[in-house]
């Protein structure tokens, strides 16, 4: 196994460990401060070694997107798993075995689905755990608040002898399209609201009210009356996270390692991390915030090169253009570069090479890569 960064074939993905287990700490101190359940979502990572670093530090379970997912982490020994996606009850032998093994939540928003699962669960004398997911203006998943109906769906829900109605669940992920941190704030407030605003009106107990995403969860951990939040992209931050001033340059625990393999003209550098290892994600945030990444200005340097665009992807290929002036940059050099979206990094690669300093601490597998089922 390689002992320091220059021995890693390129390209590869590095985790600087020190920054992991401070935004790991850190992330737990405010829901802790806050009296919130911390659940991450573990698609960020797709690990559990590291859902088992959160889980040490006070989460109290998991996320993850997919059943797939879920079972890796099951295998794993997680025992609290919740799933803010709609299930489909195409899938009820492999629901109902998970849940058999660890304690099992999913979201509803269709009436007639979860009227399949409760059909389904009382059949097999048992009760599954559901959300309802409501829709707070992302226009994804969930239930409408503002229609008259809401209410009614979810005493209708609520009510389902098969299901054990936990209480409401919501995913700000408009947020990632505001252009202020003031923005951040009011989606984070009127998110809570919402919640409560629906469970007011269908006059239900909840348990829960439970909310998600990196760049609120700051401004939604001061809201009163939430339950628990579900970050994920907080364990390694990226570029995007940056330009929603959610993190800084030096928390950002996930780089791409790349190698200037062409230097065919002043203006432009060659590296070997394509599409395959950057993906063709965009960023976006309060800034512009150009190109697939961020080149660093050195392997140890927590800022970006500003003379340096990564402005095009081919699959094996990323062609970085020389803004203005001169770069030292030559063939054979190595840089390393701050994804804008880490979350699809993870899912790209077999491992990630977790590093202290020059360091290689070792080669961690992404156990739960590519379960999209």
């Amino acid at each position: 196994m390689a002992n320091y960064i220059p021995d890693i074939p390129t390209p590869a993905v590095l985790v600087d460990a020190p920054k992991l287990e401070r935004n790991l700490s850190t992330m737990q101190a405010a829901a802790n401060a806050s009296g919130l359940r911390l659940r991450p979502h573990a698609k960020t990572h797709k690990s559990p070694h590291i859902a088992r670093m959160q889980i040490e530090r006070g989460a109290v379970g998991i996320c993850c997107a997919k059943l797939g997912e879920a079972e890796v982490f099951a295998d794993a020994g997680v025992t609290d798993i919740r799933l803010p996606y709609p299930l489909n009850p195409v899938d009820a032998d492999r629901v109902f075995a998970l849940a058999e093994r660890v304690r099992l939540s999913f979201i509803v928003d269709d009436p007639a689905i979860a009227q399949a699962w409760s059909d389904l669960a009382e059949r097999r004398g048992r009760q599954l755990e559901i959300l309802i997911k409501v829709d707070v203006g992302f226009h994804r998943c969930g239930i409408d608040p503002h229609s008259p109906s809401a209410p009614g769906t979810v005493r209708a829900i609520a009510a389902m002898k098969g299901l054990r109605f936990r209480g409401l669940l919501s995913h700000a992920g408009h947020g990632y399209g505001a252009v202020s941190a003031s923005q951040l704030e009011a989606i984070a407030a009127e998110e809570a609201l919402l919640l409560h605003d629906v469970a007011a009106r269908a006059e239900v107990t909840c348990d829960e009210f439970s909310v998600g995403a990196t760049p609120t969860v700051r401004f939604s951990v001061t809201q009163e009356g939430l339950t628990e939040i579900r970050p994920g992209n907080y364990a390694y931050f990226d570029r995007t996270q940056v330009a929603h001033e959610a993190a800084t340059w030096d928390d950002c625990a996930l780089t791409v390692l790349a190698r200037v393999v062409s230097r065919p003209a002043r203006e432009r550098v060659i590296l070997d991390s394509g599409s395959k290892t950057l993906t063709n994600d965009g960023a976006r945030g309060f800034v512009g915030t150009p190109g697939y990444g961020a080149v660093m200005r050195g392997l140890h340097v927590a800022d970006p090169d500003p003379l340096l665009i990564v402005e095009r992807l081919s699959e094996e290929h990323a062609n970085v253009r020389v803004v203005e002036g001169e770069t030292a940059l030559k063939t054979g050099d190595l840089v390393r570069i701050v994804p804008n979206h880490s979350c699809v990094v993870s899912n790209l690669v077999d491992a990630v090479w977790l590093v202290d300093g020059e360091r290689v601490i070792e080669r961690l597998p992404v156990a739960a890569r590519g379960r999209i089922t």
